[in-house]
């Protein structure tokens, strides 16, 4: 079988790597248990989660054991990673609340059965840690000098990190170091902005417990531009199909750059990478196959094979010219509403396509909003019961964007 770190190699996960040859002859001597952490801060987990799952389902399938981490723990505190002010905190409710949310959605992609991978929380530790022994025990081992050099603080410390989240690397390395002692656990993986982290744990197993362990961090979900992808107007794209529906999701995968699209088939699809190449060397008209390949494939992914055929009818049936779909996204919306005088700006907004009025005074200003494939001339036109053909209303923004309102 081929060495699975050979794999995520050519499909374009990897960062950096603590001990890059002994970790490749791990990974190919041995079935290694390795985990990847995931701090509850909402209810659902994201496209950005979504690649470090791909990641470690590909260790899966090779015979290692993944362990998912949930942060009942860590969630308390919040990573300062990336951020410029401190996270909101979440009650004890919703961070178990979010802890559960993330268990169900990651059971759909990792199989935790007969012990092939395990779910754990670090609330479970760190809960009920007592801070004088713990201090004694393990701070002792941390640099306050290096933590601070360390880019997971630095973008804190102009506007002021707190003591809290200076806490957090210790947290996280504590994590590695029981998940080492409970599991056996060799590997922690991540985002690249996780490093300074992941480091520590590697250290503090050595020096407490004189073991090897090892990290691998994957590169971010970003575009050809650096930017991160996974955002649009409405915010981030979610897994959970009540927070980003099927369409939507799909939409977003079938709409993006064409310098991306090799890239997110060799990070988001199981499609071999002879495939990936050819797609991704599509020229003109022809990258738009590719790009329809890659929104198919994730969407089955994430929410099945139905889900994803009736988003790419609807895309293809409004693409293709016609007027409407019963798969498109819709809103319904009475008669009366209508009645009373409804603005294309208020439309907009009840479809969800414009998070601001001003957004849509300047979409509608730039000739970029339809109803019914006809440009709206104004900021305060109305819709009237002429628009509605077969009892619906389609909004078209931009080239690719589409909303029905159904009116009752």
């Amino acid at each position: 079988m081929e060495n699975v770190y050979d794999v995520l190699k050519e499909r374009g996960f990897i960062e950096a790597c603590t001990h890059e040859e002994e970790v490749r002859e791990l990974l190919g001597r041995e079935k290694v248990t390795f985990y990847i952490g995931f701090d509850p801060t909402a209810d659902s987990l994201t496209v950005g989660h979504f690649l470090t799952v791909m990641a470690m389902s590909h260790m899966q399938r090779a015979g290692h054991r993944p362990i998912a981490l949930v942060g009942g723990g860590t969630g308390r505190i919040g990573d300062p990673t990336g951020k410029a002010d401190m996270r909101k905190m979440m009650t004890i409710e919703q961070i178990n609340h979010n802890c559960e949310c993330f268990k169900k959605q990651l059971s759909k992609f990792i199989d935790f059965s007969d012990g092939k991978a395990l779910m754990v929380n670090n609330a479970d530790w760190l809960a009920n840690l007592n801070y004088i022994d713990f201090l004694r025990e393990f701070g002792v081992h941390f640099s306050v000098n290096r933590m601070l050099a360390a880019d997971c603080y630095k973008t804190r410390m102009e506007k002021g990190l707190t003591f809290l989240e200076f806490n957090y690397m210790i947290m996280q390395s504590y994590d590695f170091l029981e998940l080492n002692r409970r599991y056996n656990c060799k590997m922690q993986l991540g985002g690249s902005d996780q490093w300074s982290n992941i480091i520590g744990g590697v250290e503090l197993i050595r020096r407490c417990d004189g073991k090897d362990a090892y990290g691998l961090t994957f590169k971010l979900l970003t575009n050809s531009q650096g930017i991160k992808m996974g955002k649009t107007v409405a915010g981030a794209v979610w897994l959970d199909p009540e927070k980003t529906s099927p369409y939507d999701f799909y939409q977003y995968w079938r709409n993006i750059d064409d310098a991306d699209v090799e890239k997110c088939l060799g990070l988001l699809t199981y499609l071999p990478m002879d495939e990936v190449r050819r797609l991704g060397s599509l020229e003109g008209a022809e990258i738009n196959k590719a790009k329809e390949v890659l929104a198919y494939e994730l969407t089955k992914t994430v929410h099945g094979e139905e889900e994803a055929s009736k988003a790419r009818e609807a895309a293809r049936s409004l693409f293709g010219g016609a007027k409407q779909s019963d798969n498109t996204p819709t809103t319904e919306i009475e008669m009366a509403d209508i009645e009373k005088g409804m603005t294309i700006i208020e439309a907009l907004e009840l479809s969800g396509l414009i998070s601001t009025r001003s957004e849509g005074r300047r979409l509608v200003q730039q000739g970029g909003v339809k109803v019914n494939g006809e440009k709206v001339p104004s900021f305060d036109s109305l819709i009237t019961a002429d628009n509605i053909k077969d009892g619906v209303i389609l909004i078209q923004k931009g080239k690719k964007i589409f909303h029905r309102l159904k009116v009752n």
